[in-house]
């Protein structure tokens, strides 16, 4: 029995409403695989040195930033399930315990991201790079408060269904780091050459400007003006705090288990040679790139997902999920044609080396196999956060990637000698795992009628929209501008 009877032009509708969400955000993803590349760039002209010393340090200051993501998402299916719930005028306070949150944990990380030395040991960092690593993570770790914050504020407004200003304001942080980051690296305008360092001043400066560009702006726009955001000082809830790291911390965890995979995997192929690791590197890089349509389109699905949920509109969740699910296995077919069809292509712009390209070529194939779990996996995620769904998604998650996925590729690799081939297997396995759980988690709760029973607020009974939305968005959020967004980053 289906779940429900399929209308087509209510699923069209979806479709473009999810679509119209996603765009910003999938652009601010690829703006901020953006700002990693510009640091490889800048360090890498100035030599493997300070390549390496950034690099290593970048590796570091990404579990700061997973763990920031991961812990302000709650924050957007909680603003949207709000506002499709008709609550808005309960946002502005859910908010600023959102920032007593982000502020608890940016000093975390500041703390954590400064005391990292005994970690650069621990991983097998060579003596003559961890001056250069400490000095690129005690720069950077002064933006670690500054990236918590920017996520809050990217949840409050993704979950309200605006998403441009993640967009504007991830690729202005681009559009800075380019001539701050070189201006410091290099020393020039009268600047000592700063190296390592200031690849980490001109990051953590970045961010700063990011995080109070947005503050003013949801201050100042009217899309945000009645909401209160900035009322009055408000202290602490215990309970309101308990309740979005009850959301948040899972998925954090689950960002963590994913990134460790992927980190696992890098470092046991790095034990396989030069030739192989650039290889490795190379398809990683490809498969990042294209990640970032269907993490854009999950975190759309967030939105859609917790704003149906909030109206009490059971058969509108059911749309917003499966929609967005098959529109991420849709736009995988091109990531996939991608990298079965031109793999040496693909590799050419990466490297002259043929041995490289070769091997590359093998990854990239395998690569191409696993888009489609990648994207089923990560739309699934997302649908089951607008459900405000973590904990059992976390356990799946682990059970995938680190009970499947890293044993089935380690074996692969050492024991049958397939080497990095065999990795990228077992990379496959624990996607295709976590697909088929996460989807029949999501299946298995959006068959329960208990969405149907929840009381849609009268405003939603009265002015819902085609695309399922209730008649209250701002007046200048009508009409094609469609400012209706998406959730955060990843």
């Amino acid at each position: 029995m289906p779940l429900i009877r399929v209308d087509r032009a209510r699923a069209v509708r979806e479709v473009g409403a999810t679509v119209r969400l996603a765009l910003p955000l999938i652009a601010a993803q690829l703006s901020a695989v953006g700002m990693n590349v510009v640091d490889a760039v800048l360090s890498g002209h100035l030599g493997a040195h300070t390549q390496a010393a950034v690099t290593t340090g970048a590796g570091v200051w990404s579990l700061a930033i997973i763990s920031a993501i991961g812990t302000m998402m709650a924050v957007a299916p909680s603003v949207a399930q709000l506002d499709g719930a008709g609550r808005r005028h309960e946002i502005g306070a859910l908010f600023r315990q959102a920032l007593w949150i982000a502020a608890g944990l940016g000093a975390l990380l500041w703390l954590g991201v400064r005391s990292a030395s005994p970690l650069l040991e621990v991983i097998g960092v060579v003596p003559t790079l961890r001056a250069d690593v400490d000095a690129f993570l005690h720069a950077v770790s002064w933006g670690a408060p500054a990236l918590a914050a920017y996520f809050a504020l990217r949840g409050l407004s993704e979950g309200l269904s605006l998403t441009r200003p993640s967009m504007y304001f991830s690729f202005g942080g681009l559009l800075v780091l380019v001539p701050l980051g070189y201006v410091l690296m290099y020393g020039r305008l009268g600047v000592p050459a700063l190296g390592a360092r200031g690849s980490g001043i001109a990051t953590a400066a970045v961010l700063w400007l990011e995080m109070l560009g947005f503050a003013v702006y949801v201050a100042r726009h009217r899309n945000y003006r009645a909401l209160g955001l900035f009322a009055h000082f408000e202290w602490p809830r215990p309970r309101v705090i308990a309740e979005l790291l009850g959301i948040g911390l899972p998925m954090a965890v689950t960002l963590m288990m994913e990134g460790g995979l992927f980190v696992a995997v890098a470092l046991a192929i790095a034990t396989l040679g030069e030739a192989v690791t650039a290889a490795h590197q190379i398809a990683l890089n490809v498969a990042s790139v294209a990640f970032m349509v269907p993490l854009g389109l999950a975190l759309a699905i967030t939105v859609r997902v917790g704003h149906a949920v909030g109206r009490g509109d059971g058969d509108g969740m059911r749309y917003a999920g499966f929609c967005g699910i098959a529109l991420a296995m849709a736009v995988q077919v091109v990531a996939c044609g991608l990298m079965l069809g031109v793999p040496h292509g693909i590799a050419r712009l990466y490297t002259n080396d043929p041995v490289v390209i070769g091997l590359a070529v093998q990854l990239l194939t395998l690569a191409g196999l696993f888009q489609f779990s990648d994207g089923i996996q990560v739309a699934s995620n997302g649908a089951l956060r607008g459900l405000k769904d973590t904990r059992v998604p976390m356990l799946i998650t682990g059970i995938a990637y680190w009970g499947i996925g890293m044993p089935v590729g380690w074996w692969l690799a050492f024991r049958a000698g397939y080497g990095a081939r065999g990795m990228w297997t077992g990379l496959i396995a624990g996607l295709t795992m976590a697909a088929l759980m996460l989807f029949a988690r999501f299946r298995r709760l959006a068959r329960s009628r208990t969405w149907d029973a929840l009381p849609a607020p009268p405003a939603a009974r009265d002015a819902r929209g085609a695309s399922g939305y209730a008649g209250r968005l701002p007046a200048d959020a009508t009409a094609g501008a469609v400012r209706k967004a998406v959730p955060p980053p990843a």
